[in-house]
């Protein structure tokens, strides 16, 4: 009996999942050029127009878009830093014993050696608490549109022009883009061929 029950209540949710949705929100096609045209991001390497969203997470939830944009921003410049170290650390290594080319002679051992005698730890702490102290309050204020995605006010250095800050900007996504392919296909080349820099 409780079999039967079962499987007369998966078969009504099975078919209802066919059937119409009331009240259903008309989609517009609307909502993805808004995106595109609030933030950077929307040319590719050649300053043409690509508007890349093929799961329409824009159109989906738009409250959420300045979230995605922080993360794509900050997975960005973890992965321009990532490329960087992952080949200077195989040329150049910081002064200790547990650093030197003996303890660890190829980088992509690094996380594994350094995870027995501590180091990882504290870059666990030190990544944790920035995302437990700062991120909540960015992100806070990001929602208010007080803030744009990734802007930590370290900007000395940014162009003081509109026009050339919105083109540093539009460099940033796009190197940071490239940087997150670029450092997955570093590591699994190194894991595959078992060299360094240049991983062949």
């Amino acid at each position: 009996m409780k079999t039967a029950c079962a499987v007369l209540a998966a078969l009504a949710l099975g078919a209802e999942a066919f059937s119409p949705m009331p009240n259903a929100p008309a989609r517009s096609s609307t909502a993805l050029n808004d995106v595109w045209d609030d933030y950077a991001g929307g040319v590719d390497y050649r300053g043409k127009e690509f508007k890349f969203d093929p799961l329409n997470l824009a159109e989906t939830y738009p409250p959420l878009v300045p979230w995605f944009r922080e993360c794509e921003i900050r997975h960005g410049r973890t992965a321009m830093l990532a490329v960087v170290g992952f080949i200077a650390e195989d040329k150049v290594r910081i002064p200790g014993e547990m650093y030197s080319f003996d303890a660890i002679p190829k980088t992509i051992d690094a996380h594994d050696a350094l995870l027995k005698t501590g180091p990882m730890y504290q870059l666990l702490l030190f990544i944790g608490l920035w995302d437990i102290i700062i991120t909540p309050m960015a992100m806070k204020a990001t929602g208010d549109g007080e803030r744009e995605p990734g802007d930590f006010g370290f900007t000395q250095f940014a162009p003081k022009d509109p026009a050339a800050l919105a083109k540093k900007k539009e460099s940033e996504l796009l190197n940071g883009r490239l940087a997150m392919i670029a450092v997955g296909g570093i590591a699994t080349q190194s894991i595959v061929t078992g060299h360094g820099f240049p991983y062949i």
